[in-house]
C-alpha cells in the first residue's frame, strides 16, 4: 500500500515554489498517493484548487523583520503539533522550502520518512539558513533541488540528493498552445518583467532602464497587492512607459502581448536558483534576458533563445535590448528555440521523477 503524503508549505501565492508543489501533488494522487496538505489559511493561490485534504496554520508575512519571524516560529509550533496526529499512521512528511522545519521535526520525531523540495538559496538572516539547514540534515531522508546549481551549492550532506527541473503546469502550456510570437515595431514592442517586490529583484533597476528607453513600453508585474506597491514606489517617480500590476491569477494576457521577459536578479544580493518566469515566457517564444549565474544559465542559452547579461552592466543590457527590438530575424530565431526549450520541461518528467524519489525510500 503507497504511503499517505503529507505535504507542507508556508504561504500559498502565485509564486514558483507553490506552482511547483501544486504539479507534485497531482501527480501523486494520480499514481495513487492519499494526499495531505498543511499550509497557512487565509490565502488564495496555486495550492487552492488541489482536490485533497487540506489542513491550516495561522502564518501572515509582515514587512517588519521581528514581527515576520515571531510570526513565522509561531506558525512552526503550530505545525509540529499539527502533524502529531499522524504518528500511527503510514507517511511520508513532504516539505515544500526549507521554511516548514516544525514538520520536519514532527516527522523525525514520529519516525517517519521526510522528504525536503528545496527551491531557494537566498534566507535571511544567515543563522536562521544554518538553523533551516541543520534541521533538514537532522530530519531527512532525501533532498530534491530545482536544479544543478543549487545541488552544488546549497547541498546538505549525509543525506541523499536528487535534481528535478521545475516544470510548467499542463493548463499553463495548453493555453499558449498554439500562440504565435511576432516581432512588433518598436512603439509597440513590450518588455515584461513579472517578481516578487523585493529590491533583489532588480525592481528599481527596472524602472530605470524603463527611463533609458521612452520608445518602449514596459510592464511589470509585482507578487504583490496595490496598496504596497503604492507604499514602495514614490508618486512621480514611475516613467510613462512603465505600468505597474498587482499580483495576477492568470498570466497569459501578459505573456501574449510581451516582446521580451527580464529577468534583473542582483546577483550581489541573491542568485536565482531557477527561473520559473523564465521558462513561462518560453512557452510563449518570448525571448529572455536573464542573470549569467545560477539556475538561469541551465535554462537560457546565449544568442540561441536568449541572452544572459549582468543587470549591473547598464550599457550591455541597453545595447542588446536595443539589438533585439531592431533585429527582426534574430527575434524569430531565438523565439522559436524559446519554445523548443520550454517543451523539455514538462509535468510529466517532474512527477515521474519525484514518485520515483517517494518509491526508493
Amino acid at each position: 500500500m503507497k504511503p499517505k503524503i503529507v505535504a507542507v508549505h508556508l504561504l500559498n501565492d502565485f509564486s514558483g515554489s507553490p506552482m511547483v508543489l501544486s504539479q507534485v501533488l497531482k501527480g501523486l494522487i494520480t499514481s495513487g498517493h492519499e494526499v495531505v496538505l498543511h499550509t497557512a489559511g487565509g490565502r488564495e493561490g496555486f495550492l487552492s484548487a488541489i482536490d485533497c485534504k487540506k489542513k491550516y496554520f495561522h502564518y501572515r508575512f509582515h514587512q517588519n523583520t521581528i514581527c515576520r519571524l515571531w510570526a513565522f516560529l509561531f506558525s512552526q509550533v503550530n505545525v509540529f503539533f499539527q502533524l502529531l496526529q499522524y504518528r500511527n499512521q503510514n507517511v511520508v512528511i513532504y516539505v515544500n522550502t526549507l521554511l516548514p522545519f516544525g514538520a520536519a521535526l514532527a516527522g523525525k520525531m514520529m519516525g517517519k520518512k521526510v522528504v525536503y523540495h528545496i527551491h531557494e538559496s537566498y534566507i535571511n538572516p544567515a543563522i536562521l539558513k544554518n538553523f533551516l539547514r541543520g534541521v533538514a540534515a537532522y530530519t531527512a531522508e532525501t533532498a530534491v533541488y530545482v536544479s544543478n546549481y543549487l545541488c552544488n551549492e546549497e547541498k546538505i550532506e549525509k543525506i541523499k540528493h536528487k535534481v528535478v527541473y521545475n516544470a510548467l503546469p499542463d493548463e499553463f502550456m495548453a493555453k499558449a498552445e498554439g500562440f504565435k510570437y511576432y516581432v512588433p515595431i518598436p512603439s509597440l514592442f513590450i518588455v515584461l518583467m513579472v517578481c516578487s517586490l523585493k529590491e533583489y529583484k532588480g525592481i528599481n533597476e527596472f524602472v530605470s532602464l524603463a527611463s533609458r528607453h521612452p520608445n518602449l513600453k514596459f510592464e511589470m508585474v509585482l507578487n504583490t497587492t496595490k496598496e504596497e506597491i503604492s507604499a514602495h514606489f514614490t508618486a512621480g517617480k514611475i516613467p510613462f512607459n512603465l505600468t505597474l500590476f498587482s499580483t495576477q491569477k492568470d498570466l497569459d494576457p501578459f505573456y501574449r502581448r510581451a516582446s521580451l521577459l527580464l529577468n534583473l536578479t542582483n546577483p550581489q544580493k541573491c542568485i536565482e536558483t531557477f527561473g520559473m518566469t523564465i521558462l513561462e515566457a518560453m512557452c510563449y517564444g518570448i525571448p529572455v534576458i536573464a542573470p549569467p549565474f545560477g539556475g538561469p544559465t541551465e535554462i537560457v542559452s546565449a544568442g540561441i533563445n536568449g541572452f544572459t547579461i549582468d543587470v549591473r552592466h547598464e550599457f550591455d543590457l541597453d545595447t542588446t535590448i536595443d539589438r533585439m527590438y531592431n533585429d527582426v530575424q534574430l527575434m524569430e530565431s531565438l523565439s522559436i528555440n524559446a519554445k523548443e526549450t520550454a517543451a523539455r520541461f514538462n509535468t510529466n518528467h517532474l512527477q515521474y521523477e519525484i514518485e520515483k524519489v517517494i518509491s526508493l525510500i
